[in-house]
């Protein structure tokens, strides 16, 4: 018996306020919920993004009391559905925000969150540049989801850049892994697709990367292009330009045989590096 399970990567656009992020997700989640999806991915700050300078700036509230969170987790419950919040700021432990990410059951309940580790410092121009360590304080530990249908190796945009995260989540038994975004439209078109399917075919895994699209409030641009991906490295879905969703059957037991194919995770040695 094949265990396939259907899956929705909803791409929405950054929003200034928790209330306009869930006007944005709230429709696009009830159209993968009627298009038979029993799991959906929802982007990086999918409860709002802004900039301030260099500095992410996103609305950001206690976890108990997070508007953006609290109506995800009554959507999950209401629709039997579970819902993977690619991140929302959440107030951290040193005065910054928690650039955090959330798994959700079909009873509404969080069963998992992770912290994003690696954070977007970089200056693309002389003009562009990003200092997310300004306002964010970064994760420190990888997490795995197991969700019944699937484990689920949560990370984050500019984790992407970093294999060996995807590696190690891979080994340590996940058989999705997201990467839930708000890449840059610079960055986005030389290196998200590439970068996108790399990681896939290196770990043999599912890669489903919904991200956000369009201007941020503040400044900046966000890429959109979700994707799914599956072990052989094959574009399932393409999210384009706009807001919208994208939705695949996937086929868990397609990691086994890809895995019989090609066993890179298990053919790894160690060396020594460069004298």
């Amino acid at each position: 018996m094949t265990r396939t399970l259907p899956v929705a990567a909803l791409q929405t656009r950054p929003m200034p306020s928790f209330e306009a992020a869930w006007e944005e997700a709230r429709p696009l989640s009830e159209d993968a919920v009627r298009s038979g999806a029993q799991m959906l991915f929802l982007p990086e700050y999918c409860g709002g993004l802004r900039t301030k300078g260099a500095a992410v700036d996103p609305p950001c509230a206690p976890e108990a009391t997070h508007p953006f969170l609290n109506n995800a987790k009554a959507f999950a419950a209401e629709h039997k559905v579970w819902l993977n919040l690619g991140s929302i700021a959440v107030d951290g432990p040193d005065g910054r925000i928690a650039n955090r990410g959330y798994m959700l059951s079909p009873d509404g309940e969080i069963t998992g969150h992770y912290d994003k580790i690696h954070l977007f410092d970089i200056q693309l121009s002389e003009d562009e540049i990003y200092r997310e360590s300004d306002t964010v304080s970064p994760g420190a530990c990888a997490t795995i989801h197991d969700t019944g249908h699937a484990k689920i190796g949560h990370t984050i945009c500019y984790d992407l850049r970093f294999p060996h995260l995807f590696r190690r989540l891979a080994q340590s038994g996940a058989e999705i892994l997201c990467c839930p975004a708000a890449f840059t439209a610079k960055t986005g078109a030389a290196h998200w697709h590439v970068l996108t399917r790399a990681r896939a075919i290196e770990t043999t895994r599912f890669i489903i990367s919904a991200g956000l699209t369009g201007p941020i409030p503040g400044g900046g641009e966000a890429y959109g292009h979700s994707l799914i991906v599956d072990p052989w490295g094959t574009v399932l879905g393409d999210g384009g330009a706009g807001p919208g969703c994208v939705m695949a059957m996937i086929d868990l037991d397609l990691i086994a045989r890809t895995e019989a194919r090609i066993p890179s995770l298990v053919n790894e040695v160690d060396f020594a590096p460069p004298a």
